[in-house]
């Protein structure tokens, strides 16, 4: 039951720390019988700043890729599938090549990133992954070289700001680990304040679903504090302006009066920007159509507008709100 969200956040947590290098899709269908492609990345220059911000993860971006997170431990028929994936995306990528007449080289085919938060060594071996500790760390395995494919154990990785993306993803300790060290990096740090507003979402989502088990009811534990610490935040930020607003009205209406509406405001306003933050993380982007929407939003309690944005797509939202 609890699967889903967490693979919502994986893609959104990738496509978000990746799309400063380049482009990507999440969900992206592939030819042949219905199946989906986690994250195909595709790198649009070569290593910059934002990537070797991203460690580990930046270095696997530096190249086409795909990847595939994954909340529990990867299995073999898991394994196998993501091949197989990857195998349907090689072949149609060299049939458009065909088709266009144009040279294809080895190192335009994307790579495959398998996520995992634990791998044992039974399944590595049975692949024949192997760690080549020379160029990479501990915990990322790779098949053989014509398979383009690579296991990444996040249990493995190091306790490193190298890492510390990846193992964002991990699970139970691993992840929480992170948590704290992602909240200990500089508050403006723009990489952290987007990794926790995803963790903020995941939170809500998690809240709402009944058949929570155990990791998952720590998880909401761990980002309790700082999601509160988030709200109280924005609804301050939003009492303080509206205060000030209502104080500037109030010098001709009454000062009693001005704060008391200023106060109102800036509840409203602190609501306003819970909601276009979680837009922009939903979605990526506060365009107009998105704007259009916010206030019928706003007429609903906090509990049941933050559901709505959790669980609802783009259309559903505005072809709902719309009417």
């Amino acid at each position: 039951m609890t699967r889903f969200p967490h693979d919502q956040f994986a893609k959104d947590y990738l496509k978000e720390l990746l799309t400063p290098l380049g482009q990507v899709q999440t969900s992206r269908n592939i030819a042949g019988e219905v199946r989906e492609i986690d994250v195909w990345f595709t790198p649009s220059s070569t290593l910059t700043s934002e990537a070797q911000a991203l460690g580990l993860l930046g270095r696997f971006a530096t190249t086409p890729s795909i990847f595939e997170p994954f909340r529990n431990a990867v299995t073999s028929s898991q394994v196998r599938s993501c091949i197989s994936k990857l195998f349907d995306v090689h072949a149609d990528i060299e049939r458009q090549a065909k088709r266009e007449n144009t040279r294809l080289n080895e190192s335009e085919l994307p790579k495959l990133w398998i996520l995992t938060p634990t791998a044992s060594p039974l399944l590595l071996d049975e692949f024949r992954a192997i760690n080549d500790r020379e160029s990479w760390l501990p915990g990322v395995y790779f098949l053989g070289e014509g398979l383009k494919t690579a296991i990444v154990a996040i249990h493995q990785l190091p306790r490193t700001p190298e890492t510390l993306w990846l193992r964002i993803l991990g699970k139970g300790k691993v992840q929480k680990q992170a948590i704290n060290e992602l909240t200990a990096l500089p508050e403006d740090n723009p990489l952290r304040i987007n990794a926790l507003e995803l963790l903020y979402s995941l939170r809500v989502t998690l809240e709402a679903n009944q058949n929570l088990d155990s990791e998952d009811r720590e998880l909401i534990m761990e980002l309790s504090p700082l999601y509160l610490e988030r709200l109280d935040a924005a609804v301050q930020s939003g009492v303080e302006l509206g205060i000030e607003q209502g104080i500037e009205q109030g010098i001709q209406q009454g000062i009693q009066r001005g704060i008391q509406q200023g106060i109102q405001r800036g509840i409203q306003q602190g609501e306003r920007l819970v909601v276009e933050n979680m837009l922009r993380v939903r979605f990526g982007v506060l365009d107009d159509e998105l704007r259009s929407i916010i206030e019928p939003l706003l007429e609903l309690p906090p509990e049941e507008f933050t559901q709505l944005l959790m669980q609802l797509s783009r259309n559903e939202l505005l072809d709902g709100f719309r009417r």
